[in-house]
């Protein structure tokens, strides 16, 4: 520990993936591998399956299997693929990742989930044990409204100096101190993505090293173009795209993820399915509402 070796390159726009279910509610896998190269053409920088996006916590093992061996196949190498791996035990969570890695994964996300409350020990140790495991690098999630576990920026530094393999961090607790904190602890040398859409430009004028988001399977080009504003330093027209999205981006958070990708996919032409039971469908008038977000975001 302390030294690391293997440095992520990751850096921009990481777009989540659904999950799309056939008529029997199994995952449908032809149809994610049209998401993958639909998510690609948006020539955003990463995907990303099976995080809050990819209804993770409701697929069982084989499941989980199949969805990460076919993103990772559908990709074929173009941008680099980050598995969200996580399990409630250390044991379970080293297995998932150590299989993301034989498959080919360029990276894992890892968020600590917990029935009984975690010390910070506790959740430190969980991480170095999966690091020791793989060799691949490791993104530190912190969600704790999904996950139950909120990790500081102290935290999520120590782990970033101290373990080898955790070499970045999604911090989507919604507070903007969080990313300032990972700024000014790390000297600036943490890689850090925001991962909660209302907060993006904030989070870019914070040194965020990109941002993690479903919007691009909605709305791609807006997305890449806020991205490429910010390399040139052109925050006026950063804050023009960011500003011209904002409702649509905050009502894909608001309406719960899976529903409303799902909704705005099949009003593309991209069917996926509803999500998992027991998360429902958008309903008609918030479908609706999602509709008109997309004709005015494409116009």
């Amino acid at each position: 520990m302390g030294a690391h070796q293997t440095p992520s390159p990751l850096r921009g726009i990481i777009g989540y993936l659904v999950t799309p279910f056939g008529a029997d509610g199994s995952p449908d896998l032809d149809s994610l591998s049209k998401l993958v190269d639909h998510l690609i053409a948006q020539d955003i920088h990463g995907i990303a399956p099976l995080g809050s996006t990819g209804e993770s916590a409701y697929l069982n093992d084989r499941e989980w299997a199949a969805v990460a061996q076919t993103t990772i196949k559908a990709a074929a190498g173009r941008v680099p693929v980050i598995v969200g791996a996580s399990a409630l035990t250390t044991a379970d969570t080293v297995t998932m990742c150590r299989s993301a890695e034989q498959w080919g994964a360029d990276a894992v996300m890892v968020l600590p989930l917990s029935y009984w409350k975690l010390t910070d020990d506790e959740i430190f140790d969980h991480y170095a044990t999966v690091a020791q495991a793989i060799s691949i690098p490791i993104m530190a999630y912190n969600n704790p409204a999904t996950a139950g576990v909120d990790m500081s920026p102290e935290l999520l530094y120590r782990m970033y100096r101290d373990i080898d393999n955790v070499t970045m961090v999604k911090e989507s607790s919604g507070d903007i101190q969080r990313m300032h904190a990972l700024h000014l602890l790390s000297n600036g040398d943490l890689p850090f993505f925001n991962g909660c859409n209302p907060l993006a430009l904030e989070a870019f004028a914070a040194g965020a090293a990109g941002w993690c988001t479903a919007a691009p399977n909605l709305i791609g080009g807006p997305i890449k173009a806020m991205w490429d504003a910010v390399q040139a330093n052109d925050f006026r027209a950063a804050r023009g795209l960011f500003l011209d999205n904002l409702d649509l981006l905050s009502f894909i958070l608001s309406g719960g993820l899976p529903a409303t990708v799902k909704a705005g996919l099949d009003l593309m032409g991209m069917p996926c399915g509803s999500p998992r039971l027991p998360l429902q469908p958008l309903s008609n008038a918030d479908r609706a509402t999602l509709a008109n977000m997309l004709k005015l975001a494409t116009t």
